[in-house]
C-alpha cells in the first residue's frame, strides 16, 4: 500500500480533488433518485402508500390547490351512461345485446395504489325512464361465498360493491356470488337535521340499526362524521348472480361470475332529496358512482396488491369517499 505523507501540495491537491468527487458523485445520485422517482409514476406511488409517504404528498397538494381527498381529481376517471330502448333481463348473465353495445369500464386498478391487479374486473352502465342498470365481469379462478343472510357481512367474502352518491348521501350496494345482498344509506350529519332525514324511521336516531359512522381508512373528511342505517331496502331492487363455473368447489377452475342490477329511479328519492336532481336523469346530468370488488386473497409479493380493486383509485383504504367516485354523465342517445 502506498502510504501518503503528510505535508506538501500533492496530498493536498488529492484531498481537494477527492472532495469534489463524492460531492459530484452525491449530486448525481440525488438526480438519479429524481428521476427514478419520476419515471415510476403511480407503480411506485403505490409502494409508497403502504408506508404513508403518498398520504403525506396529497395533504400537501391539498393545501395548495384547496383539494382535501385523498385522490387525484385530476385522474377520477369519467364515463357516458347510454339510454337503452331494450331493458336487460336480471338474470346475471349479461347475454343482451345492450351489454355488447355500451362501452365497458376499464379494467379496475388497486383500490390504494392504483396499480395493476390480478384478474379483471370491469362495469358497465345503462339506463333508461325506469332503471338504472349495472353489470359486473368479475374473472375468478375459485369462486366462493357462504355467507346468505342480507346484511351479512359479505366484504369479508369476494364481492363487487356500487356506491351511489347524492348531494348529502351516498347509497351502498354489496353482493357475493351467491347472491346475498348487504346494504346501508349514509346521511351527512351537517344535513341531518336541516335535510329533515330523521322523519324518515328508516334514519330515525333512535332506530338501533342507526349509527355514527366516520370513514374506514380516510378518517378527515372535511364534512366530518355521517349517520349511516342498515335498515335501509332500496324499494324495487333487482339483483342476480351467473357463475361460469362452479360455486364452492375448487376442485376445478372457474372462469368468472357476472352480476346484473336495476335500481328503481323510484327508490332514489332520499338521494336526490337534498339537490332536487331528476330522477331519472336529464340528458348530460352527472352522478358520481363508485363500483369496487373485494376479495379473500392478496396477490404474491412483490405485488403491492390490497386485496381491494375500483374503478377509479381512491390512494386510501376506504370506499367511503364520494369525491373519488367517478363521475357518470347520463346520454340520452341510444346505441
Amino acid at each position: 500500500m502506498k502510504k501518503i505523507r503528510p505535508g506538501g501540495s500533492t496530498p493536498f491537491l488529492v484531498l481537494v480533488l477527492s472532495f469534489l468527487f463524492f460531492q459530484s458523485s452525491g449530486l448525481e445520485n440525488r438526480f438519479r433518485n429524481a428521476g427514478q422517482l419520476a419515471d415510476d409514476g403511480p407503480e411506485r406511488a403505490g409502494r409508497n402508500a403502504k408506508t404513508g409517504k403518498v398520504a403525506a404528498r396529497s395533504e400537501t397538494a391539498a393545501d395548495t390547490t384547496g383539494w382535501q381527498f385523498p385522490c387525484d381529481k385530476n385522474s377520477i376517471e369519467r364515463y357516458t351512461a347510454y339510454r337503452t330502448a331494450k331493458p336487460p333481463v336480471i338474470d346475471g348473465k349479461l347475454d343482451e345485446e345492450i351489454w355488447t353495445k355500451i362501452p365497458h369500464s376499464p379494467r379496475f386498478v388497486d383500490l390504494v395504489s392504483g396499480g395493476k391487479t390480478l384478474h379483471d374486473t370491469r362495469a358497465a352502465v345503462c339506463w333508461d325512464k325506469e332503471n338504472l342498470y349495472v353489470a359486473f365481469w368479475v374473472e375468478e379462478p375459485y369462486v366462493n361465498a357462504k355467507l346468505a343472510n342480507h346484511n351479512d357481512p359479505i366484504y369479508s367474502e369476494n364481492d363487487v360493491e356500487v356506491f351511489i352518491a347524492g348531494k348529502d348521501t351516498y347509497y351502498e350496494f354489496e353482493i357475493n356470488a351467491l347472491g346475498t345482498r348487504y346494504e346501508a344509506f349514509f346521511i351527512w350529519k351537517d344535513a341531518y337535521e336541516t335535510g329533515g332525514f330523521g322523519q324518515n324511521p328508516h334514519f330515525a336516531l333512535s332506530n338501533p340499526a342507526v349509527r355514527q359512522f366516520n370513514g374506514v381508512g380516510f378518517k378527515k373528511h372535511p364534512r366530518g362524521l355521517r349517520y349511516g342505517s342498515w335498515d335501509f331496502r332500496f324499494p324495487g331492487l333487482q339483483s342476480a348472480v351467473f357463475v361460469d363455473g362452479t360455486l364452492n368447489d375448487n376442485r376445478d377452475r372457474d372462469r368468472k361470475w357476472t352480476v346484473e342490477l336495476a335500481f328503481p329511479w323510484k327508490g332514489m328519492e332520499e338521494l336526490a332529496r337534498a339537490d332536487h336532481r331528476a330522477f331519472p336523469p336529464k340528458h348530460n346530468d352527472q352522478w358520481r358512482m363508485d363500483f369496487s370488488r373485494f376479495n379473500t386473497y392478496k396477490e404474491a409479493a412483490p405485488s403491492t396488491d390490497h386485496g381491494g380493486w375500483a374503478w377509479n383509485s381512491h390512494r386510501v383504504w376506504d370506499s367511503h369517499v364520494p369525491e373519488c367516485f367517478p363521475m357518470i354523465t347520463f346520454s340520452e342517445k341510444g346505441l
